[in-house]
């Protein structure tokens, strides 16, 4: 197990050898592969060798044991220097061309055993380790000298061997020819094996690194959206220009807790903000559930709109709906308002503008008079009491139970009408219509 280990450690130091921590994938590879197959071709020379000198003195070991000591040298050179453009041209060179010459060394074709076949590697390689187009050079030469082996062989082998006592005999040239055939193919094939295996791994990764970032972008998404208005969070990635928007009629709310620093004051930061946590959110799915924007908290202080986008028309009426579901939902459900907490909430409609401050820590706020109307009247109110101004009144009435009106002093604004929302109008009962002069009609109970 040990010694399998150590194998594998040292195999796998071998192919990453001058792998540098900046190179990128595709040259990783590359070298990785270059690598590989010196690796490959030399365990290759070294069984030639010993082949050779099992078969006698008929054969000459010493052009493999060259072949042999040139590539290991070269990849020596090249793991001192980390040149790895010498590196790959020299050593294709040396596939391409030792094979030709120990063939020319040895005679024919059939006295080398077709051992030019090993330097198909070379135009092999180049398609690896230099592309596609850069690869037709190498394969040309590789035609050319095995042509020029040919015309050499027809004209000149058969005179000059015909008579040698030096032939090779025929059994071993069929060996080597089989021996040939079989590695050449072999490397060949655990290269390109090597080479898919290695882009399925690089593929595997981008596609993982992919689905990552697509995943930290529906996040980023998302948390975007929880900030902003859909429209205005699209504008927000498109463009760097300021977003601020005028809306004529927009229906504006604030919820404010009663006596909220009175009973945070008897607990921990942890129990205030898992209390907050729960009112809050709990809110946040009621704004969802009536297409409502949630502007922003302040402190204990919930602020929402209607009419910031287009999806909600009849924006005054789910505000109202909303505010009394919130009302409804602190009455009843005690494991989201454990503290028993009530809420005073202000209503106004009207013009304001609205738009994303800020370049980092950004917010998307609204402004103006109704704003401030909505977050005075709430402030005027008691527990439990859902204020609205006469406008919302009027867009109202038809369909909800308001108090009779009474009379306000809002600073900065004097004396205004305001009317407490009490609840949607039982079936069956009977609605004036609001009057076309702007007059404030009497609900019939």
């Amino acid at each position: 197990m040990t010694a399998t280990t150590d194998s594998s450690t040292f195999l796998s130091r071998l192919r990453n050898a001058g792998v540098e921590p900046g190179d990128s994938e595709e040259q990783r590879l590359n070298k990785s592969l270059l690598m590989f197959a010196t690796g490959l071709v030399s365990v290759a020379s070294m069984l030639w060798v010993a082949i050779y000198w099992l078969l006698g003195p008929l054969i000459s070991s010493t052009p493999p044991l060259v072949f042999e000591l040139l590539a290991i040298g070269n990849l020596l050179l090249y793991i001192q220097t980390r040149n790895f453009d010498f590196f790959r041209v020299t050593q294709l060179a040396l596939f391409l061309f030792g094979p030709f010459a120990m063939q020319w060394g040895m005679g024919s074709f059939i006295d080398s055993s077709g051992i030019v076949l090993w330097g198909l590697l070379a135009p092999v390689g180049a398609i690896l380790f230099f592309g596609v187009s850069e690869s037709m050079a190498w394969f040309f030469a590789w035609v050319f000298m095995t042509a020029m082996s040919g015309f050499f062989d027809f004209y000149l082998a058969p005179a000059a061997n015909s008579h040698s006592p030096f032939a090779v005999p025929v059994q071993t040239a069929v060996v080597f020819f089989a021996l040939n055939f079989i590695a050449v193919a072999t490397i060949i094939y655990l290269l390109l094996r090597y080479s898919i295996q290695e882009k399925q791994k690089i593929q595997a990764k981008l596609l993982e690194a992919h689905a990552l970032l697509e995943a930290e972008q529906e996040r980023s998404e998302r948390l975007l959206l929880n900030i902003l208005p859909k429209p205005v969070a699209e504008r927000l990635k498109t463009s760097d220009q300021p977003i601020a928007d005028g809306f004529a009629d927009v229906t504006v709310m604030f919820a404010d807790i009663v006596d909220f620093t009175r009973i945070a004051a008897h607990m921990s930061p942890n129990e205030v903000f898992a209390m907050l946590n729960r009112v809050f959110s709990a809110f946040d799915e009621l704004a969802e559930k009536f297409a409502l924007e949630r502007i922003k908290t302040i402190g204990d202080a919930y602020m929402v709109a209607g009419g910031l986008n287009e999806g909600n028309a009849d924006h005054s009426v789910a505000i109202a709906d909303m505010a009394i579901a919130m009302r409804d939902l602190l009455h009843r459900d005690f494991t989201i308002n454990a503290a028993h907490l009530e809420v005073r909430i202000g209503i106004s409609a009207g013009p304001v503008v609205a738009g994303v401050v800020g370049k980092k820590k950004f917010i998307y706020d609204v402004w103006g008079d109704t704003v401030n109307i909505a977050s005075r009247i709430t402030s005027e109110g008691a527990p439990g009491m859902i204020q609205c101004d006469e406008v919302t009144y009027k867009r109202l009435c038809r369909d909800f139970e308001f108090h009779e009106p009474q009379t306000l002093h809002l600073k900065g604004k004097g004396n205004m009408t305001v009317y407490r929302l009490m609840g949607r109008k039982l079936p069956g009962a009977v609605s004036l219509p609001s009057t076309p002069d702007g007059s404030t009609p009497v609900p019939v109970r």
